[in-house]
């Protein structure tokens, strides 16, 4: 797949005033309202694909590893990619590039979306949907990973990331019970009306126990998907794990891909 805003992908050579810049343009051209043609509740279950007649949506995984030099330093990327329809892997691909810039919080995707975009490239499939292990709306300029890389291919994206980067939840999302979640609002940190809604922690797992807890994920729209849809489908591709399978499976092939590479 190629992009559709190539003017609009990442550059690490740019400034970090350039680079926030280019994070509030992506944020005003992305539509974080649902525009896309699949029906949600087939995007793991081919059956409910099938009572509609068409086929289950593809939706794809996106993760990355890094390789690291003599010195122990990161300098290349490992973008791992992993299609699936119907809860069933249909492709995998991967690509290594360099890194041109170390990590800084709220512009990741200077610094992965090149890996990425190369990964993709690479895709014989045309995913109906893209979910990002990284954030969406839920980012100082609502220009997260998912946010981006949706908006320069322009298909519907997800981000989902482990840990909440800005926004703040309406209420406590400590040890919630599984199938719940919690609307994130932006605060003072995020360039929004504050009390906007950004998307959501969501508990796809937990524990019986009430010694230990599972934390939420954090589930935002990135491009074309509203922030409830977002939950959902978040909520609706986890299976017997906390992450959502495509990602899940994103992960696990970028370590794969990484071991043989190391070998």
């Amino acid at each position: 797949m190629r992009p559709s805003r190539p003017d609009l992908e990442p550059d690490a050579g740019f400034s970090r005033e350039e680079m926030e810049t280019l994070q509030r343009e992506i944020a005003d051209v992305a539509v974080f309202d649902d525009r896309f043609e699949f029906d949600p509740a087939s995007l793991s279950n081919p059956l409910e694909a099938a009572a509609s007649g068409r086929e289950p949506p593809i939706v794809v995984g996106v993760d990355q590893s890094f390789l690291t030099d003599e010195s122990g330093e990161q300098n290349r990327a490992l973008s791992a990619v992993v299609a699936t329809r119907g809860g069933e892997v249909i492709e995998r691909v991967h690509a290594v590039t360099s890194l041109e810039i170390p990590y800084i919080p709220g512009l990741l995707s200077f610094r992965e979306g090149r890996p990425i975009l190369a990964a993709l490239a690479d895709l014989s499939v045309e995913p109906d949907l893209l979910l990002f292990d990284g954030s969406g709306r839920i980012h100082f300029r609502q220009a997260g990973i998912a946010t981006h890389m949706g908006v320069v291919l322009d298909v519907p994206s997800v981000g989902v990331a482990k840990s909440l980067l800005c926004g703040c939840p309406r209420e406590s999302t400590e040890n919630l019970p599984a199938g719940s979640r919690v609307p994130i609002e932006a605060n003072s940190r995020v360039d929004a009306t504050e009390g906007t809604l950004l998307g959501y922690a969501v508990q796809t797992r937990q524990y019986d126990s009430p010694d230990r807890h599972i934390n939420p994920l954090y589930v935002s729209p990135g491009h074309r998907v509203g922030p409830e849809t977002a939950a959902d489908a978040a909520l609706e591709l986890a299976s017997s794990y906390k992450l959502p399978e495509p990602v899940r499976l994103a992960d696990a092939y970028a370590d794969e891909a990484k071991r043989d590479l190391e070998r």
